[in-house]
């Protein structure tokens, strides 16, 4: 089980202090907007704080893996109008749908007991690999899917719709989510090679409930953003994956 750090003011002080030298450096990188990059380093403080370098190294990776997908074929997909505005950099609002679920579970394992430490950390995990799973799904299916379906009818529709799937977009979300759930793997964040297929799996799940939600109650409410629904997706990731270790038996 993983070892979480000691939550005291001085190790909550170099955490705060090591993201703000980092962020500083790296803010240049075309990944993240100027105010995305203050809230990266207040999610990334949370994590350095509450589960230590692993789960800051984690999210980092997610991130970048992200930032690398959604560049993929990005000229094409800007050609066809479908590509990410202000040219692939995420914003505030992308930070916190794709991880207050995970910065929310990370708080909980470094206050709740012992025992519970194992299932929020692979809630934990689950919800970082469906997010990379859809992120994959969407910029691959995007550019590369060839006969593009609404999810609930099965009906031909443009790529970039709300609700589409692709063949090659759901194996794309497969990998993704296998991928993410690796890096949480090597870093000691979930155990063994039966949980990792398990958090893979979710992420899937997770992803294909998403499209259903896009196809549904997205096109009906326009309150309803892709930030939102992107927190309700690692949500049901999260949940899924807390089920699934409950009917396993832990």
């Amino acid at each position: 089980m993983l070892s979480l750090p000691p939550q005291d003011p001085a190790h909550w002080l170099l955490a705060l202090a090591l993201n703000a030298g980092l962020i500083a450096l790296a803010q240049r990188a075309p990944v993240l907007t100027r105010s995305g990059w203050v809230h990266a380093g207040i999610l990334g403080t949370i994590l350095w704080g509450t589960l230590g370098w692993r789960g800051w190294l984690a999210v980092v990776l997610y991130l970048a893996l992200g930032s690398l997908v959604t560049r993929l074929g990005l000229h094409e997909k800007q050609q066809r109008g479908l590509a990410e505005a202000r040219g692939g950099r995420r914003g505030p609002e992308n930070v916190w749908g794709s991880a207050l679920v995970g910065a929310l579970l990370a708080m909980l394992a470094a206050r709740a007991p012992l025992s519970w430490n194992g299932p929020l950390l692979v809630a934990f995990a689950a919800s970082f690999s469906a997010k990379l799973a859809d992120t994959c799904g969407s910029e691959i299916g995007k550019r590369w899917g060839r006969h593009t379906l609404l999810i609930t009818s099965l009906r031909p529709v443009p790529a970039g719709t709300e609700g589409a799937v692709s063949l090659e977009g759901t194996a794309a979300s497969l990998v993704g989510g296998l991928l993410m759930a690796l890096v949480m793997l090597a870093l000691g964040l979930i155990p063994g090679p039966s949980t990792w297929l398990l958090v893979g799996a979710v992420a899937l799940l997770a992803t294909l409930a998403e499209s259903v939600i896009g196809a549904t109650l997205q096109r009906r409410w326009s309150w309803l953003s892709n930030e939102l629904v992107n927190g309700v997706q690692t949500l049901v990731a999260a949940l899924l994956a807390l089920a699934a270790l409950g009917l396993r038996g832990g």
